[in-house]
């Protein structure tokens, strides 16, 4: 009798805990990282002595093994993996589409400010005294000037976006190592098969989700799931053993990132969040530089071309542009109509013949249409690349879910079957009452 009564308290005791797992599933269906849990059931041996025999074993009822989390590895590296290309692609792509933005002409007017400053140029060889067209073309040349100007701004406002959208990636980066630490410990102190243990390792593995998504890091795991990360290309200890090595980012005077280990080593990664930032970073420095460059080349042919004419009062022609150090310095000097330089020592427009002369497969238009076809071209492609990417890391989120994710029609199907289970046990307890009560109800 005390047999039956054990048994059912088993029971009892095992699907009251199973029906609280199902209802744990069943809150965090929607909680992002949680991993469907599954309680081990294993059946019970009672052992003793009987009458006829020794050592003789009998059903003891049911015992819990402990918490099971629905998870496979290999599925959960793979999105890992997948996740951290992904983040790359993405935040390179976002800062490219500024870039394409700032060299745009709508932000800028340089393409129009060109188009112009030699169409005006045009018509002052068919009047060149006209003093309209003399203001007009002094005016295109202010209107170029400031577009480079404008473009150089908003580049080196992206500069100091990328640096400090890096700075606050590895803030989070450390933050999410020390609290991986904090998990470790949590882990070497948590009871085997617990809720506990559970919800440390969900945890974990969020938390490894995230800095998989930030750069390229590698984890390894004891037999408590306490992890230990490294960087995945140099190998260095970022968690483990009880040390924590935080990372660091620095700026260079062109706005390029450096990220190191410690202080120390670098922190070479080729994914995640903080390589699209030293990608972006990279390529917002070489447009700077490019456009430099072009404001530089641009100002000196025209102001050596300008230089060649004379002007209203047959002087020789002065500069058109100041401050050819680069774009941002680029101004038009304070000339009035009567300085622009139509002509030359043959004719009245003479000088603007040349100019128009100037148009051609390496005039300055055609050199910035070019630019900003190169541009358009490298953002096409990271746009093909962040679509790759992104339909890769779904795939494979998809197929860790497929593991992980909770299903609500088969939680409802397990909670029927363990509420069964529960009553089941509970007659049990009732049948062995009973017995009781009708051998004490015959003595």
């Amino acid at each position: 009798m005390s047999d039956l009564l054990s048994i059912g308290y088993s029971g009892l005791k095992a699907y009251s805990r199973a029906l609280s797992t199902v209802g744990d599933n069943i809150a965090n269906a929607q909680t992002p990282g949680y991993a469907r849990r599954r309680l081990e059931l294993m059946e019970a041996l009672a052992g003793g002595d009987t009458t006829l025999t020794r050592s003789s074993i009998r059903p003891g009822g049911v015992e819990i093994r402990g918490i099971d989390r629905s998870v496979d590895a290999w599925l959960i590296e793979d999105s890992r993996i997948s996740f951290g290309g992904a983040e790359r692609s993405a935040t390179r792509l976002d800062w490219m589409n500024k870039v394409e933005g700032a060299l745009s002409d709508d932000t800028n007017g340089i393409k129009t400010g060109l188009t112009k400053l030699f169409t005006t140029a045009d018509l002052l060889t068919a009047d060149p005294s006209n003093q309209t067209l003399r203001t007009q073309f002094l005016q295109a040349a202010d209107d170029v000037a400031s577009g480079f100007r404008t473009a150089a701004g908003q580049l080196s406002d992206m500069a100091e976006g990328v640096s400090g959208a890096a700075t606050s990636e590895v803030d989070q980066f450390n933050t999410n190592l020390q609290a991986l630490e904090e998990i470790n410990i949590g882990l070497r102190k948590a009871r085997p098969g617990s809720s506990n243990e559970a919800s440390l390792l969900d945890e974990r593995d969020r938390l490894l989700d995230r800095l998989s998504a930030q750069g390229g890091v590698k984890a390894s795991f004891d037999e408590r799931g306490a992890v230990t990360l490294r960087v995945s290309g140099s190998g260095d200890l970022l968690v483990g053993g009880g040390v924590v090595t935080p990372i660091a980012v620095t700026t260079a005077a062109d706005g390029r990132l450096s990220l190191t280990v410690g202080g120390g080593a670098p922190f070479t990664t080729t994914t995640g969040s903080l390589a699209g930032l030293a990608e972006a970073a990279n390529h917002i420095a070489d447009q700077r530089a490019g456009l430099d460059a072009m404001a530089t080349q641009f100002a000196n042919q025209l102001n050596t071309a300008h230089q060649g004419g004379l002007d209203a009062t047959g002087n020789p022609g002065a500069a058109l542009f100041t401050g050819t150090g680069g774009a941002a310095s680029l101004t038009v000097a304070p000339l009035t109509a009567n300085q622009v330089a139509a002509g030359n020592a043959t004719s009245v427009n003479g000088n603007m013949l040349a100019f128009g002369a100037l148009r051609g497969a390496n005039d300055p238009e055609a050199r910035w249409s070019g630019h900003l076809a190169t541009q358009a071209q490298a953002t096409a492609s990271a746009r093909a690349q962040d679509a790759a990417a992104a339909t890769r890391a779904d795939a494979s989120a998809a197929a860790r879910d497929s593991v992980s994710q909770v299903d609500l029609d088969k939680e409802a199907a397990e909670l029927l079957r363990f509420q069964q289970a529960y009553q089941a046990a509970a007659r049990t307890i009732q049948v062995a009452r009973e017995t009781m009560q009708t051998l004490l109800n015959s003595i």
